[in-house]
């Protein structure tokens, strides 16, 4: 009976170590990672890709972070590197608002939405992931236009504000910038709050877009560069938005005098550099207009909107 009773602690025992082994065990492997139910130890991939995903439109990119300096068990990445990647993916995604406006039939032509990427927030999370993620949702976010279709009734009726120029129509690069940046800019329509960036509005200029060489002043000095003559535009525009009430929020002036405006009241812009900014203070929008005429010479911008100034000076009091 002894032995019976010796051979039943010993496979108790052995039963209880047993047991108290493998739950030990199994914890170990959990805290180093599960997949599904099995138990399974997860390593570090030696290659990480990731795909990033847009819910607007279900494409997605797959980017390798070891080109961003990822290595196993080193959970740095370099986040340089990843801010201009994020700053390349953002320059095809992001879009300007544009308000709905009326073209020169006066038919309505639709706005589109403003698109932005985040950059700091991408880079965030990337630098976040688990090395079990295989996915990021990029963070993208859309502004509706400030402006709705039905705003734009009666936007023609009043000029608030304007201001002509004279050029020489006889220096063809020059007068076909002023054409084509006026042209940029044509019924553009302003919500109340919403700002005008010239570089943003107008875009780049290049010879694939049209533009030409033309006279510009860098450093007090007059040299040929692709574009030269769209700050007539820029200045002409200034002092209509100026007479108009609009608020200036960035301007700068040039090197030296122009003379086809008064002195400082100029507004010098380049891609790149010096930008001409303004706003529209009013709980109204406004609409501008600009004509120029490559015959005799005259550009000439308006201000509309569907109330005088003083209407509109009023709304904001």
């Amino acid at each position: 009976m002894k032995r019976y009773w010796v051979y039943f602690v010993v496979l108790f025992s052995f039963c209880f170590l047993f047991t108290s082994f493998a739950a030990a065990e199994e914890k170990s492997l959990r805290n180093h990672g599960l997949v599904g139910n099995e138990v399974e130890y997860y390593k570090k991939p030696v290659k990480w890709e990731v795909a990033l995903i847009d819910e607007r439109t279900n494409e997605q990119e797959t980017i390798l972070l070891n080109d961003f300096g990822y290595i196993p068990d080193l959970d740095e990445l370099d986040e340089i590197a990843l801010a201009q990647f994020a700053a390349k993916l953002a320059r095809t995604i992001d879009q300007p608002m544009r308000n709905p406006t009326i073209d020169l039939n006066y038919n309505i032509i639709s706005g589109q939405n403003q698109v932005i990427l985040s950059e700091k927030e991408l880079v965030s999370k990337i630098q976040q992931l688990d090395y079990r993620d295989r996915e990021v949702i990029l963070p993208i976010y859309e502004k509706e236009p400030s402006v709705s279709e039905d705003q734009l009734a009666n936007i023609l009726d009043v000029s608030i504000g304007s201001f002509s120029t004279h050029f020489n129509p006889s220096v063809e690069g020059r007068s076909v910038n002023i054409k084509l940046s006026a042209e940029a800019i044509q019924h553009y329509v302003l919500g109340p709050g919403d700002q005008f960036s010239f570089n943003n509005v107008v875009g780049q200029r290049t010879v694939e877009r049209g533009y030409r060489e033309a006279k510009e002043i860098v450093n007090e000095e007059f040299v040929m560069g692709i574009g030269g003559g769209i700050c007539q535009t820029s200045s002409t525009l200034f002092n209509a938005i100026d007479a108009a009430g609009l608020e200036v929020i960035e301007r700068y002036t040039h090197s030296r005098e122009i003379g086809y405006v008064p002195a400082n009241r100029d507004a010098t812009v380049s891609w790149g550099g010096p930008d001409f900014v303004f706003t529209n203070p009013y709980n109204i929008p406004v609409l501008l207009k600009t004509n120029v005429s490559l015959s005799s010479g005259k550009i000439t911008v308006e201000v509309f909107s569907s109330h005088n100034k003083d209407q509109l000076i009023a709304s904001i009091q």
